[in-house]
């Protein structure tokens, strides 16, 4: 699995989501949809997560010279696993935290700034509630929704699917 500092840099996270929603694409159609990622850094950042094997090349061709490659995530391989998360200290989890929120703001700036946006018609839902469990009762809530989010990860485009982005953190709320 891969560290939170590889997979929670603010361009390295945008790669992963938008290969996410593509499925495989190059890293020239990176480019196109990540026009403010410069190519240089474009191409370093590809390359880091395709080392470490959350990238995964699917198809090469060559192209005037040199090798056009296709990359795809590895979603198993796209994680911060429980180790990982155990090794963080507090000020990594917030390091974690500001950029995921960072990316979430990102994301929904971006929905926002298209012109045939409608956040009621699409059904936009931005909420918090409140739960009280057992640690017994809030690991399977967890992992309840995480294979809920799994299932849905396995489809593919078309047939009327839209993208939908998932950015979900369950925070203890404890008496200090």
């Amino acid at each position: 699995m891969a560290t939170a500092d590889l997979l929670l840099h603010p361009v390295r996270l945008r790669i992963l989501q938008t290969l996410l929603g593509a499925g495989e694409l190059t890293t020239g159609q990176l480019r196109d949809r990540l026009p403010d990622v410069p190519a240089a850094t474009m191409y370093r950042h590809v390359a880091a997560l395709a080392q470490a094997e959350i990238l995964e090349v699917v198809r090469e061709r060559p192209v005037r010279g040199t090798v056009e490659r296709s990359y795809r995530v590895r979603q198993d391989k796209a994680l911060v696993d429980d180790d990982a998360r155990d090794t963080m200290t507090k000020d990594d989890h917030r390091r974690a935290f500001t950029v995921f929120t960072g990316a979430m703001l990102a994301d929904f700036d971006r929905y926002l700034s298209r012109e045939d946006t409608e956040p009621a018609r699409d059904n936009v839902l931005y909420r918090q509630g409140i739960v009280w469990v057992t640690d017994e009762e809030f690991t399977e809530l967890v992992e309840e929704i995480e294979a809920a989010v799994e299932r849905r990860t396995r489809t593919a485009p078309g047939d009327g699917r839209a993208r939908h982005i998932i950015s979900l953190a369950l925070v203890p709320d404890r008496p200090v």
